[in-house]
């Protein structure tokens, strides 16, 4: 009798929706769940070279809270490309402006740096409010 280490497949996917609630979760915490969700560790079947990673809805993105002074102190960067195009914002100015972005920064530093990764990044929904368009596939509510 051999015995061999089972290597998902893409068809093995299922694919279940959970819907996060992240009313007062702290950011980096949330973040790391979901993106453990999102990329299948919880799954017995899980494959490093394989999508085998759950859909994440996240609702309430802006009652969300970071810990310490990481508010004011915090900065996000980007460029465009041109000499001296760089730009930053706080924390505290993205929450105000964009609030799912916070939630979706972190999740995406969170996963792998490949097309796998953009793959599973795709499957994370984020919304500001209570609401989401998503009820359709019967997300199951997770509790982190």
């Amino acid at each position: 009798m051999k015995k061999y280490t089972y290597s998902a497949k893409a068809s093995d996917n299922r694919g279940h929706w959970w819907l996060v609630d992240a009313d007062g979760a702290v950011l980096g915490r949330l973040a790391s769940q979901i993106a453990a969700r999102l990329r299948g560790k919880h799954n017995p079947a899980f494959t490093p070279h394989v999508d085998t990673g759950d859909a994440v809805i996240v609702i309430n993105a802006d009652k969300i809270k970071l810990t310490g002074r990481k508010m004011e102190q915090k900065i996000y960067y980007r460029h465009s490309g041109y000499v001296g195009g760089i730009k930053s914002i706080t924390a505290r100015k993205l929450m105000e402006k964009k609030p799912e972005e916070l939630i979706r920064k972190a999740v995406k530093g969170m996963l792998p740096k490949n097309s796998l990764g953009r793959q599973m990044f795709l499957k994370l929904k984020v919304y500001a409010g209570g609401e989401h368009p998503h009820s359709a596939q019967q997300p199951q509510t997770l509790k982190l």
